[in-house]
Order: structure tokens, then C-alpha cells, then sequence
């Protein structure tokens, strides 16, 4: 079956969890809920995973109840030396290249993050278009309202005809509620409600043929 367009999370996807970036960004996002809203420090990572598990991101949660400014946030949790963290990938661009479909980032995190990432990694005029946490507001994912209004912005009439790929289950069970192709990245085998899983994106062929067509996860 074809397919029209390919799209991609940003953080643990592109790049493996074991990179570290992840883990500096959560460092950074329990200093700025300590710092500019002065939560001791015994507390901060209860009410972070309490916001996550509530409203999805981090942010959001603190956007509702804190009145936070979503921009100041988002620069603030994502200033980490990304050089330090990841190193240019010639074999996940040339993997990427395989594919002639449109291939759209779909993140929860900030336009500049993303890009930064993908600058890093080697991956510049490999995608097409970014559409960030800022371009789905006031929503994020797993939500549904976030994937209509991503749909929306990179012009996606067919989500059905659609490849998702994503390290979050929720996202990718939220993703395939709406008709799409999933594949979980950074999973050895295919957990229940997924199409297909990879380790990494390097094993994107075995699962999606260059061709086009899906192949059997």
C-alpha cells in the first residue's frame, strides 16, 4: 500500500535514548519549575510527573495552573549543548532518503529544539516541514485535537494514508486511532496496538520497503 507522507517525533526517536539529551532537557525543565516558580526541591519531580500524566506535556500543565509563558519555557528547558549529546548520522540520512514521500516532524517539543537536532544529526532538507508544540496550541500530543490541528498545518487531507513514527505508545495509539500506519521506535518486538516496531530508525526498511509499500513488521 502507499503511502503520502511519513511522520516523525523528534526526541528518543531520531536519535536513541541512551544519547543523554533527554535527561539534560528533564534536568533543565526541574531547575526552571524550582527556579522561576520556586517549588522546594523535594517536590518539583512529583508535580512534574503529576502535570505529565495530566495534561500531557510538562508545559501545558504548567501553562494551565502557573500561568508559565510557554516561549520563555520552552527556551529555558531546551538550552543543553546538543554538540555535547548527539554526532552527525550519514546512514540515518541516507536511510531517510530512501523514502520520496513528504516526511513531516510532529514534536512536543520547540521549533528551535527540533531543528537543532536535525542540524545536528546531519539531517538539513531531509524534512520538509516541523510542526512543534507551538503549532498545535493550545494542545499536545497524545491528544487527538493535537494530530487534527497538526493535520491541519502540514496540509495531511489523508491521515489515513499516513506513516507515524514515534517512541510513545500513547502517541502512537492516539496516531492509529485516526487511521494512521505506527512504528514504534527503540522496541525489539511489536507491543499490542502498534503496526510495526524498530530499534531505530536504521531498521526502517525491513518494516517499510523504499518502495512505498508496507511491509509486515
Amino acid at each position: 500500500m502507499d503511502f503520502e507522507a511519513m511522520v516523525f517525533d523528534v526526541d528518543d526517536t531520531l536519535y536513541p535514548p541512551t544519547s543523554g539529551v533527554w535527561e539534560a532537557v528533564g534536568i533543565r525543565i526541574d531547575k526552571y519549575i524550582h527556579d522561576k516558580l520556586h517549588i522546594p526541591d523535594e517536590n518539583v519531580i512529583s508535580l512534574r510527573e503529576d502535570l505529565f500524566h495530566k495534561f500531557g506535556t510538562t508545559m501545558r500543565g504548567l501553562v494551565e495552573l502557573y500561568n508559565v509563558d510557554p516561549a520563555d519555557y520552552l527556551e529555558y528547558v531546551h538550552d543543553i549543548d546538543i554538540e555535547a549529546y548527539l554526532q552527525p548520522n550519514e546512514s540515518l540520512r541516507d536511510t531517510l532518503m530512501l523514502y520520496p514521500q513528504r516526511k513531516i516532524i510532529f514534536t512536543n517539543a520547540s521549533l528551535k529544539h527540533a531543528e537543532r537536532v536535525i542540524s545536528r544529526l546531519g539531517l538539513d532538507g531531509i524534512f520538509d516541514q516541523v510542526v512543534d508544540i507551538q503549532s498545535i496550541s493550545p494542545f499536545c500530543k497524545p491528544q487527538p485535537a493535537a494530530f487534527q490541528k497538526a493535520f491541519e498545518v502540514s496540509n495531511i487531507r489523508n491521515p489515513q494514508e499516513c506513516i507515524m513514527i514515534d517512541d510513545s505508545i500513547l502517541n502512537l495509539h492516539a496516531a492509529q486511532g485516526l487511521g494512521m500506519y505506527v512504528i514504534q521506535v527503540g522496541a525489539d518486538e511489536r507491543a499490542p496496538g502498534v503496526d510495526a516496531a524498530i530499534l531505530s530508525l536504521l531498521d526502517l526498511p525491513s518494516v517499510i520497503p523504499a518502495d512505498g509499500a508496507k511491509g509486515a513488521s
